[in-house]
């Protein structure tokens, strides 16, 4: 009787390790099929986002650490300025070769639809030729002469401001998809009390922030620009909520709790973006790295099997606009001069910048 029970259990426990090792090989193999035969759209966009990474990490290492090498370069005598305009200049030529890049890339791909186009094997494989394409981008614009760098200079403060203004219409897109899946009768019975929740903790965050800002940033009556930007972003906090619960509009609560998050942290950030010594900011040495975080909400979509899973075009082209706005993050939206090191979007530029974003984005919501 042992013998059998014994008997059945090795049967089984081969057959179950048979199974697991079926089970195992097959995953192996879809995720095979998926991430390394054939275009991959999917995994295109990271391998792009990693070539975007390393472009900042080069802007960056240039602008800090890059002024002997450059000093050397013929092209950039033309510099006025000295060691500022040249950490200036190398940041807006790695600039315009990614800029140049995924233009490129926006260019051979907008429009495509099928998977079956040949533009979305461009897109998703060709990798070899694409690094060699983009390391050319890096070298060439070394060689071009300093005005028409300074030109891209000027132009690059369109093609940022274009990037705040997709990033804005991305969140507010976001936000307002997020509501109305929340108030939809197929789920607000099972999710009204988790948004009341999210809800509750969005005001408080929002609130929190603002009490925060005010200890940090107006330490006395003196410093009046931050008590406007401060309480004026208090009031557009309370306007957009009377505007979302309004009998006509019944957007509920989640929406203008989550876009109050937003305008606080666009307050906090251009603050944090004065000049370090103004007494009225202390708190901007310990902020400084902030920026190098940017996120673009897109909501998923369902797309045909034969159609391409989001727009190539357009997403190159956002990359390209990021390319423009790293150049205005890192010389500070003043393409003659750059800031010390390890800092990021310091100067009264770049606090209007986002003090006019925060005022722009409390409008389109509205």
């Amino acid at each position: 009787m042992t013998n059998m029970v014994m008997e059945d259990y090795t049967q089984s426990n081969e057959n179950f390790n048979h199974s697991s090792k079926e089970r195992f090989a097959e995953l192996i193999e879809n995720t095979c099929g998926r991430y390394c035969l054939g275009p991959n759209p999917s995994l295109a966009r990271f391998i792009y986002a990693l070539i975007f990474l390393v472009t900042c990490l080069l802007a960056w290492s240039i602008r800090d650490y890059g002024h002997n090498a450059l000093s050397e370069l013929e092209r950039l005598k033309g510099c006025h300025g000295a060691r500022d305009c040249l950490g200036a200049e190398g940041v807006l030529r790695i600039s315009f070769g990614c800029f140049s890049f995924f233009f490129l890339m926006f260019l051979s791909t907008v429009g495509t639809k099928k998977l079956e186009d040949t533009r979305n094997n461009w897109h998703s494989e060709w990798w070899p030729v694409k690094i060699i394409l983009w390391i050319g981008f890096m070298v060439i614009p070394f060689f071009i002469p300093s005005a028409f760098v300074q030109l891209y200079g000027k132009i690059a403060h369109f093609g940022a401001g274009a990037f705040l203004l997709i990033q804005l219409i991305s969140v507010i897109s976001f936000i307002t998809w997020l509501n109305e899946c929340c108030q939809s009768e197929k789920y607000y019975e099972q999710c009204q009390y988790q948004v009341m929740a999210l809800s509750v903790m969005a005001f408080l965050a929002s609130i929190v922030g603002i009490t925060m800002m005010y200890i940090w940033y107006v330490p006395n009556v003196s410093c009046k620009l931050n008590l406007l930007f401060i309480t004026l972003t208090l009031v557009l906090l309370q306007l957009m909520t009377l505007t979302s619960v309004r009998s006509k509009v019944r957007g509920g609560f989640l929406a203008p709790g989550l876009m109050g998050m937003y305008i606080v942290y666009l307050c906090w950030s251009a603050i944090r973006s004065e000049p370090q010594t103004e007494f009225c900011n202390k708190k901007v040495e310990a902020a400084t790295s902030a920026d190098w975080l940017t996120i673009v909400f897109k909501k998923t979509e369902v797309e045909s099997e034969a159609g391409v899973p989001y727009g190539y075009g357009f997403f190159h082209f956002v990359f390209a606009m990021g390319a423009m706005y790293f150049a205005m993050l890192f010389v500070s939206w003043n393409s003659q001069n750059t800031m010390p090191k390890w800092t990021i979007d310091v100067g009264w530029a770049s606090t209007w910048v986002r003090i006019v974003n925060e005022w722009v984005a409390t409008l389109v919501y509205s």
